[in-house]
């Protein structure tokens, strides 16, 4: 699936079965609970902390949560996701093109070495 052709379904589905956008404000909010759901499992999956016994563990199911409210905001914004994502990697190609490859940090293999 296309980025372009990701908006249209999702538009489509709004429009069908949410019948309107929900306020971009709400939008955001919606974005940040779902941010904090991969968030949360991220830090138990990999980090420190254990899941609780009926705690939700789907990574997957919460990415495409956040794709989803991601671009209702994109559509209800007027913002071209495909244009964007292009503009946004000639962005970091220029400004990162040899910044990752000098940093030690990232060229260190596994070990620390």
């Amino acid at each position: 699936m296309q980025l372009r052709e990701l908006q249209d379904d999702i538009d489509a589905w709004v429009r069908t079965y949410g019948v309107r956008y929900f306020s971009e404000l709400t939008n955001l909010g919606i974005l940040m609970e779902e941010v904090g759901e991969v968030a949360r499992i991220m830090t138990r999956r990999y980090g420190d902390q254990s899941f609780k016994g009926t705690e939700k563990n789907d990574l997957a199911d919460e990415l495409a949560d956040v794709l989803f409210v991601l671009t209702c905001i994109a559509n209800q914004t007027g913002v071209d996701l495909t244009e964007a994502v292009r503009s946004n990697l000639e962005k970091k190609t220029k400004r990162d093109k040899d910044r990752h490859w000098n940093n030690p940090k990232l060229t260190r293999d596994a070990d620390g070495q």
